[in-house]
């Protein structure tokens, strides 16, 4: 069967440039957007995400028939896309996936690669994240997973049996939440392996991956995975690692540098964007609505206060928060009023903020130009300043002459004028962080010993049972039950003695005199003498178990 890896080959790469490749390969006809090849010469070398524009069109690359090019049998088609992925995988080469690792892959969208208008579309609930995990863990080469899903960002963790075959399920998963075409999405998502992932991160806890360079709020956020994620299966070993430690990482940046001192969270920024564009003059005297009480909701009240505002309208489902907000602010008059008296009190506003997690618009084009106009000392105009993902103020409202919609992305003028105070600490967070992912990787890298403890104890328990089977043949039927299993316990007795030295240099609980390469040193002596590469590996156990169970 013609493939993408026999094409490569085919180039004779290794006297090729990766200048020369990328010329050759653009000669063929068609064209994708992305591409991700190998190929093997004295040492394998890896091209990650190569952008070609010109390719083999993917039919032909899978040509199993050379015949079958001049037409196409719509019954032939349909029998082949019917043959299972069990199947394929039983059909596959011995060593398919013996020298493919289970990977951490994040596939991503954030502000820098995807505008509101995408974004929105694939934001989760925080309630729907257990349902997410497990849909995820139920795609064939996803084993973990996690959901980050915020106003400026919605990524996806997963540890990858197989890195190309998992970022496709995922990809097709989120076209499938959100009805964004595959298409468009590679348009705008971004993807990280391994180490990169793991430093990215990183960098999204301590809140230099955020629009508000040093922002404290996301932090919580990664805080509230792990809180969500716990007992949910698929929120796993490697993943809830991930997660814990980023935690941790999060709190010493902050901790020892003073990134967050004096920097503007989304709220702050979105208060100090209506400022702007209100007339100074106006600043004590406008009259504000904040739609929402959540944890955003309450951060624009307190900056609304701490920049003079003295009486803020509040509009929420319930008056619990906002009276937990008002015992926090005694200085300052908070008006409470149900969502029912919203449009009444948006009629009296000359600076709407919302902040809800309502899935549909609150305020539309026609309910806006219902509204009275406000004061020409305003300006005229009645800003919506919406913080929410997805937004809570319809894009079209731009369109009434009286009214401004401004959302997150809007935010960008103002945090760019706060950026440059911050970055020389940002450049002390990262050697933080450099550190951290050293310490991850070394942690997950340990981890790999498991596998080879499982086969080295599986061989053993095969020889172990086998010989015991031959021993009770030979001593016929008529065995006492104490003597059977006076030789059991023997047979066991023996198999657990001659294990124990090699486990104990395979072991890495954090307590090991050993270094992690003397380990991972042994672990590899240890496939090499028994022959354990040659058994199914444990990415292919896994793998068959799962589509097996997806097929039931």
């Amino acid at each position: 069967m013609a493939t993408v890896s026999g094409f490569v080959s085919s180039l004779s790469l290794n006297n090729f440039s990766e200048q020369k490749l990328k010329v050759e390969v653009w000669k063929y006809p068609r064209s994708i957007q992305k591409f991700s090849l190998c190929y093997s010469s004295s040492q394998t070398r890896f091209f990650d995400n190569l952008r070609i524009r010109k390719v083999i069109p993917e039919k032909q690359l899978f040509v199993s028939n050379p015949r079958c090019e001049a037409g196409s049998n719509p019954k032939i088609e349909a029998k082949r896309s019917s043959v299972s992925a069990l199947e394929l995988l039983k059909t596959s080469a011995a060593d398919r996936y013996t020298k493919e690792t289970s990977s951490i892959v994040v596939v991503g969208l954030n502000f820098r690669t995807a505008p509101i208008e995408v974004r929105e579309k694939l934001s989760i609930p925080e309630a729907q994240w257990p349902q997410a995990i497990g849909e995820l863990c139920a795609l064939n080469h996803i084993e973990e997973a996690a959901v980050l899903s915020t106003c400026n960002r919605m990524e996806i963790y997963v540890v990858a049996l197989s890195q190309h075959r998992g970022v496709k399920e995922v990809t097709e998963w989120m076209s499938k939440i959100s009805a964004v075409p595959v298409s468009e999405l590679c348009q705008h998502r971004f993807l990280l392996y391994n180490k990169d992932a793991t430093h990215h991160l990183f960098e999204v806890s301590a809140g230099l991956d955020s629009l508000v360079l040093g922002e404290g709020q996301i932090l919580a956020q990664v805080k509230q995975v792990v809180k969500t994620g716990q007992g949910i299966p698929g929120f796993d070993r490697k993943i809830s690692g991930l997660f814990k430690h980023a935690i941790t990482v999060g709190k010493r940046v902050r901790t020892k540098t003073s990134i967050s001192t004096g920097s503007v969270s989304v709220s702050s920024a979105a208060v100090e964007l209506a400022l702007m564009k209100l007339p100074e003059s106006s600043h004590a005297t406008a009259r504000m609505l904040v739609v929402g009480a959540g944890k955003m909701g309450k951060l624009v009240i307190k900056h609304l206060a701490a920049k003079g505002c003295t009486k803020i309208v509040v509009v929420n489902r319930t008056e619990d928060r906002v009276s937990a907000i008002r015992k926090e602010l005694e200085n300052v008059e908070i008006v409470y009023l149900p969502l029912s008296e919203m449009l009444a009190r948006a009629a009296e506003a000359d600076v709407i903020f919302t902040s809800t997690a309502s899935e549909t618009l609150l305020f539309s084009k026609e309910q806006v130009q219902a509204l009275p106009p406000v004061s020409s000392q305003i300006g005229g105009r009645r800003l919506f300043i919406d913080i929410s993902v997805p937004r809570n103020v319809g894009s079209c409202v731009s369109d009434v002459e009286t009214a401004r919609v401004y959302n997150v992305d809007d935010l960008k003028e103002i945090v760019e004028a706060n950026k440059e105070d911050r970055l020389h600490k940002a450049m002390e967070a990262q050697a933080i962080i450099v550190e951290e992912v050293k310490q991850f990787e070394a942690w997950k890298d340990s981890l790999e010993t498991v596998p080879t403890i499982k086969k080295l104890r599986a061989y053993a328990e095969r020889i172990r049972s086998s010989e015991f089977d031959k021993c009770l043949s030979k001593m016929g039927d008529d065995i006492p039950k104490n003597k059977k299993k006076a030789i059991y316990d023997l047979s066991i007795g023996i198999a657990n003695k001659l294990l124990h030295g090699p486990m104990q240099h395979l072991r890495c609980d954090g307590n090991e005199i050993r270094s992690l390469s003397e380990i991972l040193e042994n672990m590899h002596a240890l496939n090499r003498i028994f022959s354990l590469d040659t058994e199914i590996s444990v990415l292919e156990q896994k793998i068959r178990a799962k589509i097996e169970q997806n097929q039931k």
